[in-house]
């Protein structure tokens, strides 16, 4: 089983470095993004931040935890079943790749306003707010995303190559049950997004509070 895991992934370590290479692209760009706000947008993102830190300093209630999960987890694990969906066919194998890239515009993005706005306080933010569950979820998204690949081309070389000769019932199983798999991951980083990084962000929050207040004068 060992033997069969490392030939697999040996000969999927192009395809993994290829998505990843594109998701970093992203990030990149989504990064570059910041600096093509206007100035105007720049002091509207910043009034918002402002906003967003006072409300979650008055909010320790906590209250709405339950909801605020299942909102986190059904938003990654929609983000996952569209990756799986796109991967059944073979048109939606351009979708994949899209799909990575924006998650790194995204993650670029979010990262660059914080860092933007509020320098070293920004990245201390970014490093408590943002990276740590996406060190597992970005991870769980290639992993599905190369699997999607593989099992995309698989359905090519089955009906185009071999002319149907060749089942995929199996690659289809082994495909599903890996994102099932992952899926049960996405719970538990939901899990830790909704319970864990409000706590972290709290830790600095009082301080992009008043820098935000400082720097919307």
């Amino acid at each position: 089983m060992f033997r069969t895991f490392s030939h697999t992934l040996k000969h999927q370590t192009p395809l993994y470095v290829f998505v990843t290479v594109l998701f970093l692209m992203g990030v990149v760009f989504g990064a570059l993004m910041v600096n093509a706000l206007t100035l105007e947008q720049q002091q509207d993102l910043s009034r918002y931040l402002g906003d967003f830190f006072t409300n979650f300093n008055q909010d320790s209630s906590g209250t709405s935890g339950l909801s605020s999960f299942w909102s986190i987890a059904i938003l990654n694990l929609k983000w996952l079943g569209l990756i799986w969906l796109l991967g059944l066919s073979v048109i939606g194998l351009p979708g994949i790749l899209i799909l990575d890239f924006l998650k790194g515009v995204l993650l670029g993005f979010s990262v660059g306003c914080l860092v933007g706005q509020f320098t070293w306080k920004g990245l201390l933010l970014a490093l408590v707010s943002i990276a740590p569950h996406n060190l597992v979820l970005i991870p769980v998204l290639l992993i599905c995303s190369v699997a999607a690949v593989t099992f995309s081309l698989g359905i090519i070389r089955s009906r185009v190559l071999l002319k149907g000769r060749s089942s995929i019932s199996k690659p289809f199983l082994n495909y599903t049950g890996l994102v099932l798999g992952l899926s049960l991951l996405i719970l538990g980083i939901s899990s830790f997004e909704t319970w864990v990084t409000p706590v972290l962000i709290g830790w600095v929050a009082p301080m992009l509070e008043q820098a935000s207040a400082a720097a919307s004068l």
